[in-house]
Formats: structure tokens, C-alpha cells, sequence
């Protein structure tokens, strides 16, 4: 149920107005959110509903062991047996066809077997998402920051419909506080869920399908058939492709939660602003570089064990964050292009405090140079990221070169203005989006339903046919 469809707007109008009248009532909410929420992921295939169930009920009886167990070693390994279940679920889903293949492609390869038989796993929608909640649920219990909460009160947690498929990724000490007591809807902050619903559907369905559909499906279909202008714009209209698609989706889901009186955290904070790729990551899915950084990197050791000891945990982390994005080695070769990139920034930084020397001035040159470097790395390392194979991502690098001086009839005005739109837009000042937004909210609600009647009127029409999936579906 995709949400810039008639579809989700019926849903949502029915969801909406029962919510807040059944909020007083705790019990008769929960069932009704939680009844909602597994219609809403049932519309796609319902069989897998029953997946997110058993994900739901046992991550609440080991966390609920977890917590009354004393001894350390039980503990343990009620909390192996936790993040086994959930990562084995995961990794059965995303990558048992990923690895079967590829070792039936090496032993092809060395005449041992023959390739022709592949596993097909169908990826169940948002599994990555929901399993790390679960999996961060069971940790904060076993670390002592999160007392279990009540079954149904797990259950709405995992299974809430605005960030299930696609994000943000919510913590439980975030979103189950807010579950304890009735929200109250005097304090729903409706111009700020509308603007940021209009920016989403804006971002999704004018800035990313239409460069998806003008540009960037044609370039990585055959980048050898095309000029190296349009190879060079398609990579530039990628990276913004990726950004409104994600960005927007997760602005839809933090205003569709809000509406529903529900605070979800923030996900993107101008990432193609940033001066480095420490600082892209602070600004890029933030809710997941969070994560990686308390589930994964922290554990590894961080950075509390030396150099050597910080490049490798931030490779590891980078590569497994890559292939937490697909089953395929082009995502482990961008991730990987991060790692090296955070280690390198690392080490120049660790070299630098070895010999004494101060931080370099923070002039407005250097933050542009710095800018300008880290967007090129971040679009080189999009190549992989988007390429479905090897071949298809070299094909492209190597057409960046050789193809100068030919037509180039896809780089139309429309594709620069949207280019233009997605990276200029994240230099607009919050201070200015945050007046435009104060100004919204102080307008009569008529003259607010006409605003947002004429948005969608304006989005409707720039936006090309139909609704492509988001990006992050298939992760």
C-alpha cells in the first residue's frame, strides 16, 4: 500500500479519525492500531503477516526473559538466541538465494556444478526494519536501559504502520514511551504534518520518479548506448533520485505518525551538504547510522582500542551496512568505498593529533572543497549502489570517458531543474523553512486546506504517470 495512492488515503482516512476516538480507551486503541497496522502490511501478501507475528511474539517472551533473569551467562544467551532468531530470519529472506548462487556460480566456474539452478526467496516488504527494531528492543533490555514493555504495547511497536516498510528506524525507548499514556490531540502539531506530508509526496513523486523515468532507468539499463554527459548527469540525477525517494517517504511516514499524535525521530538533515563522510553519514538515514554505530560499531570496540583496531571496525561496519542493503557485491563494494573513505578521513585526523598539529581553520573555502569532494564520492560510490552487476557498474565508469562530443537528447531542462531542486533545496536555511512552516500553521484552517489542495493539484500535475515503488522496499 504505497502512500501517495488513493488507496492509502481511504485507509488513512478511515485509520485516522477512529484513532483518536478510541485513544482514551488504551486497550480497544491497541487492538484497533495494531488491526490497522497488519492490514496495512497484509495488503501487499498476507502470508507474511504471519512472519511479523512470530518476529513480535518471541522477541517479547526473550526480552521479558532476558529481564528477569539474573544470571549473566543466561542472559547471554537468551540474548544470542534473541539476535540468532532475528538475524536468521534475515539472513534466510535476503540472502539465501545471494549465497546459494554464488557459490553454485564458483563451482560452475571451476566445472564442478552446474548454474542453472538458482533460489528464488521472495524478500518480505520492511523485514529489515522491523528486525533491527526487535533486535535493538532485546539489546536496550539486556544492556538494563529498557524495562519489557506489555505484549500489545510490543506488538503496536513493531507492527506501526507509518515507519514499518521502508522507516525510520524507531527505537523502543523512543516510540514506547509514547505508548505508555493517551496522546493528546491538542498538541499535535497538524501544519508541521502537513508540510512535511506535501515536501514528501513532492520529493517522491515530481523530484524522484521523474528523474527515475527520464533519466536514471534509461542510463543504467545501457550506459554503453548513451553519452558521456547523460552517463555523468544519470549519476548526479541518481544521487538525487535515492534522496527525494527516501527522504520523501520517511517525511510522509514522520507526518502520517504525527497526525496520529505519535513523535517519530528525524532521518535526513541535508546530507549533500555535508563536508565529509563522517559528517554525510550524521546527515544520511540517520536513524540507521545510529543504529549501526550502538549495535554494531560500539560493540566491535569503536574507536577504544587504537587505530588499527578503529579502521577495521569502521570497514566491517561499512561493509555489513552494505550488505544490509542487498544481497549482491556491488553493495558490499559501496559500502566499502564508505569504509575506506571514514578511515582514511580517520587516519588523516589521528595523524594530525599525533604530530601535535592544530585542526585546520574551518574557512568557507575549505567547507566547499570539502563539500564538493565528498558529494563526488558519495555519487561514485551511488555507481554500485545502483548498477545491478559488476559489468553493468564498469560499463558505466568507463563510458564517463569515452563517449564525449555524442547527442545527448536525455539531459533536458526539466532533468537539470530537478537536479537543481533536489541539491540546492537541502541549502535552504532551516530558519527559513522553519518560518515558512510557522506561517502555514498561523493561516486559518480553510486558507490550509486550500494551500494543501492547490500543493497536491501542483504535484499531480508535474509528477509523471503512476507511482513507482520507493527505493527502499527492497531492503
Amino acid at each position: 500500500m504505497l502512500f501517495p495512492t488513493v488507496t492509502f488515503a481511504i485507509f488513512f482516512l478511515i485509520v485516522l479519525p477512529l484513532s483518536w476516538a478510541l485513544m482514551p480507551h488504551r486497550r480497544a486503541w491497541q487492538a484497533w492500531i495494531l488491526l490497522a497496522s497488519y492490514v496495512f502490511y497484509a495488503w501487499w501478501d498476507w502470508r507474511f503477516v504471519l512472519l511479523l507475528a512470530a518476529s513480535t511474539v518471541v522477541n517479547h517472551l526473550l526480552a521479558v526473559a532476558i529481564h528477569r533473569t539474573k544470571p549473566v551467562r543466561s542472559r547471554k544467551a537468551l540474548l544470542a538466541s534473541a539476535v540468532a532468531f532475528d538475524l536468521g530470519l534475515l539472513s534466510y529472506f535476503k540472502y539465501a538465494g545471494f549465497f546459494v548462487s554464488s557459490v553454485e556460480n564458483t563451482l560452475s566456474s571451476l566445472g564442478l556444478a552446474d548454474a542453472t539452478w538458482i533460489v528464488n526467496v521472495t524478500l518480505p516488504v520492511g523485514i529489515s526494519f522491523y528486525t533491527f527494531m526487535a533486535i535493538s528492543y532485546v539489546v536496550d533490555t539486556y544492556r538494563g536501559e529498557l524495562v519489557p514493555a506489555s505484549f500489545a504495547r510490543f506488538a503496536v511497536f513493531q507492527a506501526f504502520f507509518p515507519h514499518l516498510v521502508a522507516g525510520p528506524i524507531v527505537r523502543a525507548s523512543e516510540l514506547l514511551p509514547q505508548l505508555e499514556s493517551p496522546r493528546d490531540p491538542r498538541r499535535v502539531n497538524s501544519g508541521r504534518a502537513f508540510i512535511l506530508i506535501l515536501s514528501g509526496l513532492f520529493l517522491k513523486v515530481v523530484i524522484a520518479n521523474h528523474l527515475a523515468t527520464a533519466i536514471v532507468d534509461d542510463v543504467f539499463a545501457a550506459p554503453r548506448a548513451h553519452s558521456s554527459f547523460e552517463v555523468l548527469v544519470g549519476i548526479y540525477a541518481y544521487a538525487v533520485q535515492i534522496f527525494a525517494d527516501f527522504c520523501g517517504y520517511t517525511n510522509i511516514a514522520i507526518g502520517v505518525a504525527l497526525l496520529l499524535g505519535f513523535q517519530f525521530p528525524q532521518n535526513f538533515a541535508s546530507p549533500y551538504t555535508a563536508v565529509s563522510l563522517q559528517d554525510f553519514w550524521r546527515r544520511w538515514h540517520m536513524t540507521l547510522s545510529r543504529w549501526l554505530r550502538d549495535y554494531l560499531y560500539i560493540p566491535l570496540g569503536g574507536s577504544r582500542k587504537g587505530r588499527l583496531v578503529t579502521y577495521r571496525n569502521l570497514m566491517i561496519t561499512m561493509l555489513l551496512g552494505g550488505l544490509w542493503h542487498g544481497a549482491a557485491w556491488t553493495f558490499v563494494i559501496w559500502g566499502g568505498i564508505h569504509g575506506v573513505g571514514l578511515s582514511y578521513e580517520r587516519f588523516v585526523r589521528d595523524r594530525r593529533a599525533a604530530r601535535g598539529l592544530p585542526d585546520p581553520p574551518d574557512t568557507a573555502r575549505r567547507r566547499w572543497v570539502g563539500r564538493i569532494v565528498t558529494f563526488h564520492v558519495v555519487c561514485f560510490a551511488w555507481i554500485f549502489f545502483r548498477a545491478n552487476s559488476f559489468e553493468r557498474a564498469g560499463a558505466v565508469i568507463e563510458q564517463l570517458f569515452t563517449a564525449w562530443g555524442r547527442p545527448s537528447p536525455l539531459v533536458t531542462t526539466s532533468v537539470v531543474v530537478a537536479i537543481l531542486v533536489g541539491i540546492g533545496g537541502q541549502y535552504v536555511r532551516q530558519t527559513t523553512l522553519t518560518k515558512v512552516m510557522l506561517g502555514f500553521q498561523r493561516l486559518p484552517a480553510v486558507a490550509q486546506a486550500a494551500s494543501l489542495a492547490v500543493g497536491l493539484m501542483v504535484i499531480d500535475t508535474l509528477g509523471p504517470q503512476g507511482v513507482a515503488p520507493f527505493i527502499y522496499f527492497r531492503f
